[in-house]
């Protein structure tokens, strides 16, 4: 038996580890369907391609805010 500790706080770091690896792996097809358009002069699927990995970027700012904010939390507990 664990006592004092949050059960919430167990949980919560796995739904943002995966949230961060979503949001590389759409970066990642952003980037290929990039190269894709390229290579097959095809504009239509590089512009996909780029909103694809803007999308991704921007997820992954709003992770690093989270993180950011869960840090300066338990700076303040301390």
């Amino acid at each position: 038996m664990i006592v004092g500790r949050d059960v919430t706080e167990s949980r919560e770091p796995a739904v943002t580890d995966q949230d961060k690896m979503n949001n590389k792996g759409e970066e990642l097809r952003g980037k290929v369907k990039e190269g894709a358009g390229r290579a097959t002069d095809d504009p239509e699927l590089e512009r996909q391609g780029r909103r694809d990995q803007s999308k991704a970027d921007v997820k992954q700012a709003g992770e690093k805010v989270k993180d950011s904010i869960k840090d300066l939390g338990g700076k303040k507990d301390r």
